[in-house]
């Protein structure tokens, strides 16, 4: 009997394991959506699959404002697209070619998702230094931690049926998106999320090899080896 149950769970693990692996590489950077909003029972699972990502000290630095309404979301995209449209055209872009792209990537993308989920950053709960030296590690160990809660959120989104992007504009116009949405002193802008039910199939991007991603270290002279089987 004892032997039957330890082949079950180790069924049972193994099918875990190859269910992990397959959400994580079936995932998939959505920016179409059929318009059903998404309920607040969804969003909550999603949030609580961030809540439990690992954060430096376990400051949990994230924080997310959810933004259901249109008129929002518009006066959010126009703001944006504004800065970015002055950025392309420091860059030599063509006045019409810039406007199709801020139109399409920004006033489109944004206004037509059911669902934007702003990503902050907050340093309130995480070590504070005398030095810029420390204190700029601890940034980016709380812009690490961010990331991570982000991530389990696309799984979870994923999971849920749902698709979404990870857009990180706001890091080129922070004071910006604060200012249109009238965001808390300490809550700094890194990404947003657009999230909603997808429409079509996305084709999976090319990923390069590990021989090219990792190395085994293989003396103390600093010799790497790229990885193989």
């Amino acid at each position: 009997m004892e032997a039957e149950k330890l082949m079950f769970w180790r069924s049972v693990n193994l099918m875990l394991n190859s269910m992990l692996y397959e959400i994580i590489k079936s995932r998939r950077s959505v920016r179409t959506y059929d318009g059903r909003m998404v309920s607040r029972e969804v969003l909550s699972r999603i949030f609580e699959a961030a809540r439990w990502a690992p954060s430096a000290h376990n400051a949990q630095p994230w924080r997310f404002i959810v933004v259901y309404e249109d008129s929002i979301k518009k006066r959010l995209a126009k703001a944006m697209a504004d800065v970015w449209l002055e950025d392309l055209r420091k860059n030599g872009v063509s006045e019409s070619e810039a406007l199709k792209i801020v139109e399409e990537e920004s006033m489109r993308r944004f206004t037509e998702s059911p669902v934007l989920i702003i990503v902050g950053l907050t340093m309130r709960d995480m070590h504070k230094y005398p030095d810029e030296r420390r204190m700029r590690a601890e940034y980016i160990m709380a812009v690490q931690s961010v990331a991570a809660a982000v991530q389990n959120m696309l799984l979870a989104i994923h999971v849920e049926g749902l698709g979404a992007c990870w857009v990180c504009a706001p890091l080129f116009c922070q004071e910006i998106v604060k200012k249109t949405l009238k965001l808390p002193e300490d809550f700094e802008p890194q990404a947003i999320l657009t999230l909603g039910y997808p429409v079509g199939e996305c084709n999976p991007p090319s990923r390069k090899p590990l021989s090219e991603i990792v190395w085994v270290l293989t003396s103390e002279k600093g010799e790497l080896t790229a990885w193989r089987i």
